[in-house]
């Protein structure tokens, strides 16, 4: 759910937020991590039809780096390796599932 549904849905139920509750939008993070987001979905995606998703291509991130003047280069690769990562992770999750699905449609016949 994003913040602005869920403020959508609190005010159609006359309720006042709670912002415990309320899930963060792009406004609520700090500036560096907006970039490094920003910076993330400008690089490509390296996808193998037999393996998936890889991760990214980082070949343009030099000049990404400049473009967005980054001063905390550390902070950066660790932002994009964590969301790298997380990216990982789901596409060979969806794979599995997906040869799951096969496999057990396939015992089935």
């Amino acid at each position: 759910m994003t913040k602005e549904k869920y403020l959508d849905m609190e005010k159609q139920l006359k309720r006042e937020p709670n912002p415990d509750k309320c899930p963060p939008g792009i406004e609520d993070f700090p500036e560096e991590t907006i970039q490094a987001l920003e910076i993330f979905n400008y690089l490509g995606d390296r996808v193998y039809p037999d393996v998936g998703y890889t991760g990214k291509d980082y070949t343009n991130l030099p000049v990404l780096m400049q473009i967005y003047n980054i001063q905390n280069k550390e902070l950066l690769l660790d932002t994009l390796l964590r969301l790298d990562s997380e990216a990982i992770k789901t596409s060979q999750e969806k794979i599995k599932r997906e040869f799951d699905k096969v496999k057990s449609k396939n015992r089935g016949k």
